[in-house]
C-alpha cells in the first residue's frame, strides 16, 4: 500500500515558493485546513472509521446517514444505496461489519479497500456470512475523510440479495425465509417445508445442531447464479443448494439454503420436502463434513436422510441407476467426485446421487444407522482425502473398500434388479 499524499501547505501544482512575509502567512493559513499527508497505516484507519459509520447506519436503518459515506459526486451510487438499505428493511439483521483486509493507495485523493462484509441474521447465525467487496474511495473535505465511490463484489463474492430486490421476510418454527420478487404465500410454503424438513433431519442426525435454518428464495435462477457467483448454467435444473463452509466441530459458518425457485416449482409436494431435507441435512452435518469426505458420501447422507422416513421404493428413489442396472450397465465402482459436477450430464448426476444415496443405505441397513454416523466422522476427521475412506472402513464398519464396493455393487443389483 503507497502513500502519495502532498505535504500540507503545498498547492495543487506542487510548486512552493517564497514571497515574503505576506505569502507566507497565506501558506499558513492554508496548511490549517488543507489534508494532512497520511501514512498507510493512518489511511487504513480512516478508511475504518467510514465503513464503521456505514456499519452503524445499517444496524439503524439510517439511510441519511448511511448516504453521507457516498462520495459527493457519485449519484448514481448514493440513489442505489439508499435503494439497498431500504430493501434490507425487514431482515433481523444482529450485527453487520467490514474488515478492512487491504488498501491500496492511487494518488494523495483516491484509494481502492479490499473489504469483506460480515453480517448475522438475529436468531440464526452463531458465526457471520462473509462477503468480499472491493470499494472505489476518494478523500474529500477540510477534514480528509474517506468516502465511497463505488462499491463491487469481490473475488469470492456475489450479487448480495438486498442488491436484487426488497427482501421479504417469512419466520417459520424452524426456519426463517427470506425471498425477492416472491409472493408472501409462496415463501409461507417454502417456510412450511422446512419447518418438516428440521424435525426430519434431527431425527437421522444424532448429534445437537441449531436446527434453525435460514432460505434464501430470489427471484429467477440467473439471480440465484448472482448470489452464489457463478455461471448461471450450473444451476438451472437444480432445485437448491446449500452454502457455508465445512470444518470440524466448533467451526461454526453460517449456511444458507438457496432455492431456484423455476426449478423447485415444478417439484410436487413430496419432491419439494426431499429437496429442504436434502439441504437441511448439509446444514446439520457441515461441522463434521471435511476436505476428507467425498462427495457420495455427503450427498448420499444427505439423501438418505431425506428419504429415510418417506414411503419410496428404491427403483422409485433410484430410477436412473434401476434403468442402468436393468440393462446390465451396473457401476463398476463408487461415483467420483466428477460424477457430481453440475452442468453436465443430467443422468450421470442421478446416477451419481442414487449411487450415494444406496451406498449409505447399505450401511446402514447392513451395519445400523450408529455405524452409518460413526463413518461419517471418522472419515470428515481425517486432515485429508489420502486413505480417509479406506482407514474408516476398516475402523468402523471392519471391511475394505474394495470389499466394500462389491456388497454395493451386489446391493444395487438386489435393490433394483
Amino acid at each position: 500500500m503507497a502513500d502519495q499524499g502532498r505535504t500540507a501547505g503545498r498547492g495543487r501544482d506542487g510548486r512552493w515558493r517564497a514571497a515574503g512575509a505576506a505569502l507566507a502567512a497565506l501558506l499558513l493559513a492554508s496548511a490549517c485546513t488543507a489534508p494532512a499527508a497520511t501514512s498507510p497505516d493512518t489511511t487504513v484507519r480512516d478508511v475504518r472509521a467510514t465503513l464503521d459509520r456505514r456499519a452503524a447506519a445499517v444496524l439503524d436503518h439510517d439511510p441519511d446517514a448511511y448516504a453521507a459515506t457516498v462520495a459527493p459526486g457519485a449519484t448514481g451510487l448514493r440513489t442505489a444505496q439508499r435503494r439497498e438499505l431500504a430493501n434490507l428493511t425487514d431482515v433481523p439483521l444482529s450485527s453487520w461489519t467490514y474488515e478492512v483486509t487491504a488498501v491500496h493507495r492511487h494518488g494523495a485523493a483516491r484509494a481502492t479497500a479490499d473489504v469483506e462484509l460480515r453480517y448475522r441474521i438475529a436468531g440464526y447465525d452463531s458465526a457471520p456470512v462473509t462477503t468480499d467487496r472491493v470499494l472505489d474511495l476518494e478523500r474529500h473535505g477540510a477534514d480528509g475523510r474517506w468516502y465511497i465511490a463505488a462499491d463491487r463484489a469481490g473475488k469470492d463474492g456475489g450479487r448480495q440479495l438486498w442488491q436484487q430486490g426488497a427482501v421479504r421476510v417469512v419466520r417459520g418454527t424452524h426456519s426463517l425465509v427470506l425471498g425477492v420478487g416472491r409472493t408472501q404465500e409462496e415463501l409461507r410454503r417454502i417456510a412450511d417445508t422446512e419447518d418438516r424438513a428440521v424435525p426430519a433431519v434431527s431425527a437421522a442426525w444424532p448429534e445437537r445442531w441449531a436446527a434453525r435454518v435460514v432460505v434464501v428464495v430470489p427471484k429467477t435462477v440467473d439471480d440465484m447464479a448472482g448470489l452464489l457467483g457463478a455461471p448461471v448454467a450450473n444451476y438451472r435444473g437444480i432445485a437448491a443448494v446449500t452454502t457455508g463452509e465445512t470444518g470440524g466441530p466448533g467451526r461454526t459458518p453460517a449456511d444458507r439454503v438457496i432455492v431456484n425457485p423455476q426449478a423447485y416449482a415444478m417439484l410436487g409436494t413430496f419432491g419439494q420436502r426431499v429437496v429442504l431435507t436434502h439441504e437441511t441435512a448439509h446444514v446439520a452435518s457441515r461441522t463434521r463434513t471435511s476436505a476428507a469426505t467425498p462427495t457420495w458420501l455427503s450427498e448420499g447422507f444427505a439423501d438418505w436422510a431425506a428419504y429415510r422416513a418417506e414411503d419410496r421404493t428404491p427403483a422409485q428413489v433410484a430410477p436412473e441407476l434401476a434403468e442402468a442396472v436393468r440393462n446390465g450397465e451396473l457401476p463398476a465402482a463408487l461415483p467420483t467426485d466428477e460424477d457430481f459436477r453440475f452442468g453436465g450430464d443430467s443422468g450421470r448426476l442421478a446416477r451419481a446421487y442414487e449411487g450415494g444415496w444406496l451406498a449409505c443405505a447399505l450401511i446402514a441397513d447392513h451395519w445400523g444407522e450408529k455405524k452409518l454416523f460413526a463413518l461419517y466422522r471418522a472419515v470428515g476427521g481425517h486432515s485429508g482425502r489420502d486413505g480417509a475412506v479406506e482407514q474408516a472402513l476398516h475402523e468402523v464398519l471392519g471391511t475394505t473398500e474394495k470389499d466394500f464396493t462389491a456388497r454395493w455393487r451386489e446391493y444395487l443389483r438386489s435393490r433394483l434388479g
